[in-house]
């Protein structure tokens, strides 16, 4: 075997071809032949044999075909036909790379499923929230003044609606030229947001809606519909009971030295002011509800902290309420019936949603 190669390459130097000179081994004649092992090992003898058996021959030659065409310098040649092949195989895998990146199909398709499976909450940057909490003010201050618009040809129906709860012997005034024209304009902007709470409401929660639970998100609806309805019997306790009440207390201290000369704005100012108040502090119930349904309160923990709650109460009511101790009281006297109500539905909630866990676990 050293022989035959010895031969083929001193031919190939020459520019001649073994197979001009030497007839083809064959099978038989190679394994006849004495193998002579000289300066080599005989590992390498082995693994030459070796490979001449295992190596595809061309013609009955033992040597790979590459060695000869590497010797000659032979590049095989292509036909049209194989490389329209590769060709049309190359458009097809490219075809299907697109698709699958596209459609879903592929494995850009399968890498978008894999995405999708590691992060179905799609979790937003820091930036993308704020844009989206700026979307959500915007909106919600065009709906208050496109209704604000509207309630302006409704004003002096408004007007006299705020008025209802006073003396009927009560008589407003105005004190500058533009006080009318202003009164007017905070009457349409008042009546505006009333109109509007529904769908700012909504607007809010679902801004929160992304960074609840899947069971916290279905309390939205319900509460949208308690916070609306929660403000506006607010509303109504401050306009059917609290002004009345509190504007026929006030305006008794008249004598015959001492009338009432009350201007639009100062009256309006103050029952504005009573009717928002009222309907914000009834949106505790709603508060505690969503606070012990997603566990930040339990109703031991309001049980504990009454007497501070009392306390913060009175502020609040100072803070929110013109400057006089009556209306401060009138304040803190349902802050405090509602804080009752809401250790009531803190429990209610509470029970309901042990008995829920206990009835899953069983």
């Amino acid at each position: 075997m050293s022989r035959t190669r010895k031969t083929s390459k001193i031919n190939q130097i020459d520019g001649t071809s073994e197979r001009d000179e030497q007839p083809p081994l064959t099978k038989s004649d190679r394994n006849d032949e004495p193998a002579t092992v000289t300066g080599d090992s005989s590992a390498t003898v082995a693994s030459e044999k070796a490979t001449g058996d295992a190596s595809s021959s061309r013609d009955g030659y033992p040597y790979p075909e590459d060695e000869y065409s590497q010797a000659a310098g032979y590049e095989p040649e292509v036909t049209k036909e194989a490389a329209q092949a590769s060709k049309s195989k190359g458009d097809e895998e490219g075809e299907r790379t697109k698709s699958g990146s596209a459609g879903g199909g592929g494995n850009g398709g399968r890498h978008k499923t894999k995405e999708k499976y590691e992060d179905p909450e799609r979790r937003m940057p820091f930036l993308d929230h704020l844009e989206e909490l700026r979307w959500t003010i915007i909106r919600s201050l065009l709906a208050i003044s496109l209704t604000s618009v509207v309630c302006y040809f409704f004003s002096r129906q408004i007007i006299e609606i705020l008025r209802y709860p006073g003396p009927k012997d009560m008589k407003l005034i105005f004190l500058s030229p533009t006080e009318g024209f202003m009164i007017y304009i905070k009457v349409s902007i008042f009546a505006g947001l009333i109109v509007a709470l529904p769908y700012v409401a909504y607007q809010f929660w679902k801004f929160i809606v992304p960074g609840l639970l899947e069971k916290e998100r279905r309390l939205v609806s319900p509460i949208v519909l308690y916070t609306v309805l929660c403000f506006l019997v607010g509303a109504a306790f401050a306009y059917f009971l609290i002004i009345p009440f509190g504007l026929r207390f006030l305006m008794s201290f008249q004598t015959d030295f001492l009338e009432a000369n009350i201007t639009i704005g100062k009256y309006l100012g103050f029952v504005v002011t009573l009717l928002l108040v009222f309907g914000v502090v009834f949106e505790l119930p709603v508060l505690a509800y969503l606070l012990t349904h997603i566990g930040l309160l339990t109703p031991e923990f309001l049980r504990s902290k009454r007497r501070y709650g009392i306390v913060i109460i009175f502020i609040v009511a100072a803070i929110l309420t013109p400057p006089d101790a009556f209306t401060q009281t009138m304040l803190a006297i349902p802050l405090m019936l509602l804080y009752e109500i809401s250790i009531w539905v803190s429990a209610s909630v509470r029970k309901k949603k042990i008995a829920r866990e206990a009835k899953a676990g069983s």
